[in-house]
């Protein structure tokens, strides 16, 4: 879930050229693709970013599979691809992963009645559990829900109840928006377990469980697969780490000064936005 350069930017960087090589395009029979800073970018305004529809259209029209993959938590799947379709991608209810679905099935699964800390907009979401007496925190995008009291009250749950556990949607330290930087969800992860000496469960990126699931939708393995993203670690190198290929995008959340070079995390491919990507990619099938 931008701009880019020193600064940010919305399309292409000054240096037109993909930084490394192409061979990231050997073998690759399909794509991850993040939404927010490599589709659009969000905020208060939403914004199109130049080339993406295009990108999208080329993959169709090929035959090449793809899916969204976005650790957005303020939206279903269903509100995802609704955005999609508004601006105009060729996208499908089933070429949507999000980790909200993900997650709920985790709660299921381990019996967890969860303290929910995520945006109101999909409290409605979890309205199937037991929220009364939890055994869990679930963090997402809960921006303003992230007080002092919320989060001592999450702590205080957490120390008091042996196997209790804290469950985030993604492990990001920042994301952006048209407004500019906001503080991610793993910020507030890493905060409870400094102050509970637990560890996080992640079920959104960058875990290989949520790329290994997208992936598997397809019917390829980890080596056909690469994902494009603007997030050089909940993207690129979560991706890499789960056996994938990594291509960072110069939009979205991208930062010249940090990302390229990264200081230890080597993208397969730097690439202006999504539409070069696919294009350098399409390229080298003829």
């Amino acid at each position: 879930m931008t701009s880019r350069g020193g600064s940010c930017n919305d399309g292409a960087s000054s240096n037109s050229n993909v930084s490394n090589s192409t061979n990231w395009t050997k073998g690759v029979k399909g794509f991850l693709l993040d939404v927010y800073g490599v589709a659009y970018n969000c905020g208060q305004t939403f914004s199109l970013i130049d080339g993406s529809v295009e990108a999208v259209s080329k993959l169709r029209k090929a035959g090449i599979p793809f899916r969204f993959c976005s650790n957005t938590s303020t939206k279903t799947p269903e509100k995802v691809l609704e955005r999609l379709l508004e601006f105009g991608f060729d996208v499908k209810p089933g070429e949507i992963f999000t980790p909200i679905p993900v997650v709920k099935n985790y709660l299921r699964k381990h019996g967890y009645r969860p303290f929910i800390l995520v945006d109101p907009c999909v409290d409605q979401e979890f309205a199937e559990f037991d929220q009364s007496d939890p055994n869990c925190v679930v963090l997402g995008d809960a921006k303003h829900r992230f007080s002092y009291e919320n989060l001592n009250k999450a702590f205080q749950m957490l120390t008091d109840k042996k196997d209790s556990a804290i469950i985030t949607l993604g492990t990001g330290k920042y994301y952006k928006e048209t407004e500019g930087m906001f503080l991610d969800c793993g910020v507030f992860a890493k905060a409870l377990e400094f102050a509970t000496d637990k560890q996080s469960v992640c079920i959104g990126k960058p875990s290989k469980e949520f790329f290994t699931a997208a992936m598997n939708s397809m019917g390829l393995k980890p080596e056909e697969t690469v994902m494009v993203g603007d997030d050089i670690i909940g993207d690129v190198q979560g991706a890499q780490q789960a056996g994938l290929k990594g291509v960072q995008v110069r939009t979205g959340k991208y930062r010249q000064l940090v990302d390229e070079p990264h200081s230890y995390v080597r993208p397969d491919a730097y690439v202006d936005n999504l539409l070069q990507a696919i294009e350098i990619y399409l390229a080298g099938k003829i």
